[in-house]
């Protein structure tokens, strides 16, 4: 299931949010080239919001080439470039970043720490990853 969340009183239209929380999933991998998106109706029940403002959201990305339809085959995540210019990417990030630096201050934490800190979940993640940089899926017992 996606992680994707609408709030009804943000004032930014409930589609233009189902964008461009769909944007940064694509941008970010959470959704690969390939992966199929929840129909219409489960993800609009799953939102409780109104079938027409996802149909309006995925009609937008799919203009931006970003998804396709295959009718009667659900929509998928298009092999496109990522849908962010380097600017827009480095904002985005940024952004991630203060909250990090100002939380880490607030904890009492030297830039240091946090840089070494940054080093060491860079690395655990990576032995999570397998060889090309995906996560690995843990089988938990299943043959």
């Amino acid at each position: 299931m996606l992680q994707i969340s609408i709030n009804q009183s943000e004032g930014t239209a409930l589609y233009l949010q189902l964008v461009r929380q769909l944007r940064h999933l694509i941008a970010t991998g959470r959704l690969a080239p390939g992966d199929e998106l929840p129909p219409v109706r489960v993800l609009a029940q799953q939102l409780v919001i109104n079938p027409n403002t996802v149909v309006r959201a995925y009609r937008e990305l799919e203009a931006a080439g970003l998804i396709y339809t295959r009718h009667g085959a659900g929509t998928y995540v298009s092999d496109g470039p990522i849908p962010y210019s380097d600017g827009e990417r480095r904002r985005i990030l940024s952004e991630r970043l203060d909250t990090v630096v100002v939380e880490s201050r607030n904890l009492g934490y030297a830039l240091e720490e946090v840089v070494e800190l940054l080093r060491e979940r860079d690395r655990a993640l990576r032995i999570e990853s397998g060889p090309d940089g995906q996560k690995e899926e843990k089988q938990h017992g299943r043959p």
